[in-house]
């Protein structure tokens, strides 16, 4: 857990300069799926021989790598078309003008460190097989490692669905307010979440020594903690408040649930 720490600091500097640099908070979140990826493939080939590896390492390795992946390609080529700030960010630098330096530092690229780690749990503390955890190759736990890796996936390809649904619904969009109320859009206001949330509790499935209470419940922080922040924090209360004064959207509230789809 300390290594990890230790990366992701690190880690989040690097994209701190590179923000400087371009002058844009919003790259930090194509570094936020990155780092998952990197902090992967650093922990399985650098901490673990492959001859330890269990089958959670395996489906790990696949799943956090291809969300990653995805999702940073994603948001790289959407402000690539956007070609300027994302407006969350552009906000914050114009309410903390002489102080953005620090203020981004802490509050974004810091912060995001944080709940990179403690999201990150679940691979922290995959164990290796020759730590006494043998166990988990027993049938049934077999199975359940499997039902986690489909969990992900139904969660990765809701998501990449929903996002994709957006970004060509964004190009196209030509009267200013307008709803994306189609596609999966259609039965919940924020589908893209949703996948998301289930993705991290896949993963949690996926990588668990289930004998081991403490590290299962120490792990557990992972998906509660992505549940929250995207429905409390982040993710659907920051993006509604930009549609307050939107009459469609607030119909489109009272009528579609936030997150679970409505069929």
């Amino acid at each position: 857990m300390i290594s990890a720490a230790i990366f992701i600091l690190i880690y989040m500097c690097v994209w701190f300069a590179l923000s400087v640099w371009r002058r844009d908070m919003g790259i930090v979140d194509v570094g936020w799926g990155l780092g998952f990826v990197v902090w992967t493939w650093l922990r399985f080939f650098g901490e673990i021989p492959i001859g330890a590896w269990s089958l959670s390492h395996i489906l790990l390795l696949i799943s956090v790598t291809c969300w990653g992946l995805r999702l940073s390609a994603h948001i790289g080529y959407r402000d690539f078309i956007k070609e300027k700030e994302d407006w969350r960010y552009a906000a914050w630098r114009n309410e903390w003008g002489d102080t953005v330096l620090w203020r981004s530092f802490l509050q974004v690229f810091m912060l995001q460190g944080v709940f990179l780690w403690v999201i990150a749990l679940p691979i922290t503390l995959a164990p290796p097989l020759h730590l006494g955890t043998e166990h988990l190759e027993h049938p049934l736990l077999f199975l359940l490692r499997m039902v986690g890796f489909i969990v992900f996936l139904f969660g990765f390809v809701y998501e990449t669905v929903a996002d994709w649904q957006l970004l060509q619904f964004t190009l196209s969009v030509r009267v200013k307010g307008e709803i994306l109320k189609t596609g999966l859009w259609k039965y919940s206001r924020h589908p893209n979440y949703f996948g998301e949330i289930v993705v991290w509790w896949g993963v949690f499935i996926i990588a668990m020594p289930y004998g081991a209470i403490p590290i299962v419940a120490l792990a557990l922080l992972s998906p509660l903690t992505i549940t929250w922040l995207l429905n409390r924090v982040s993710g659907v209360p920051m993006l509604e408040r930009r549609w307050t004064e939107n009459a469609e959207y607030q119909t489109y509230i009272h009528t579609t649930n936030p997150l679970i789809p409505k069929l």
